[in-house]
């Protein structure tokens, strides 16, 4: 089976295994979710094995992973109707497809340039923020603790940051300088989601917030890491934090 093929396959059997899940009983629903993305996982490995090199199960891997497991609690919040369902059936067998080409680019990219990359480094950071803006939209709905709140945002966002900062270079391992800033900007992160675990705000525009941020920090680091972090590109990202901020202003109730 060629490669393409395996992608499409493992698209299809994916989007099954997410209509299942949300044929399993509540009680159990956040279980079958795991096993969804147990499931992903083995099934973008099937996918991608030609080139996959050891260190990649954990830099290349965990992003399908994190995107089904995304979609499917985001799957709870949507109404039961048979159209919606299969407008996101589509939508995610679609995008799972993307990721195993996004995926397979990094992959062969390693140590060469192909044209592609740029592509891929785009769709990259898009379904990056998508299933940070999913994830962190679900945290909130669960009205946690303001603790749980910080653990999980800093549970899901560390993987995130990493894979994305890991894709820049495409070293052939994950280097101690992406650890630490990884790990500093999910420290920024979980700050971030604790206070506002204390404001009166909508669930989705916290989740916005916080997919604002990630964008603001991952393109900072991102041309860090290229060596292209040029005064003209801190004053853009200024501005944007800055436009973020006033949005933010105006959301906040004032009552």
């Amino acid at each position: 089976m060629r490669r393409r093929e395996r992608f499409v396959v493992a698209s299809i059997l994916l989007s099954i295994g997410l209509f299942i899940v949300q044929l399993v009983d509540l009680d159990y629903r956040v279980w079958a979710v795991v096993g969804l993305g147990f499931v992903s996982y083995f099934l973008s490995a099937w996918a991608l094995l030609e080139d996959l090199q050891p260190f990649e199960w954990f830099t290349v891997l965990p992003f399908p992973v994190m995107y089904a497991i995304s979609v499917g609690f985001f799957y709870f919040l949507l109404p039961t109707n048979i159209v919606t369902r299969l407008m996101v059936l589509t939508i995610f067998g679609v995008g799972m497809y993307a990721l195993f080409l996004t995926a397979n680019i990094f992959s062969v990219a390693k140590g060469k340039s192909i044209q592609l990359i740029h592509a891929a480094h785009a769709i990259g950071l898009l379904f990056t923020l998508f299933t940070s803006l999913l994830l962190t939209n679900t945290v909130f709905s669960l009205h946690l603790p303001f603790y749980m709140n910080g653990l999980m945002v800093g549970a899901i966002h560390f993987p995130l940051i990493m894979m994305s900062l890991w894709s820049v270079n495409l070293e052939q391992k994950v280097t101690k300088e992406i650890l630490s800033l990884s790990s500093l900007f999910t420290l920024i992160l979980v700050e971030l989601a604790i206070v506002l675990s204390f404001y009166p705000i909508s669930v989705w525009n916290l989740a916005l917030l916080m997919m604002a941020v990630l964008y603001i920090g991952l393109g900072i680091l991102q041309n860090y890491l290229r060596g292209i972090l040029f005064s003209n590109a801190i004053r853009e990202y200024s501005l944007v934090a800055g436009l973020v901020g006033a949005i933010f202003l105006m959301l906040f109730p004032l009552k």
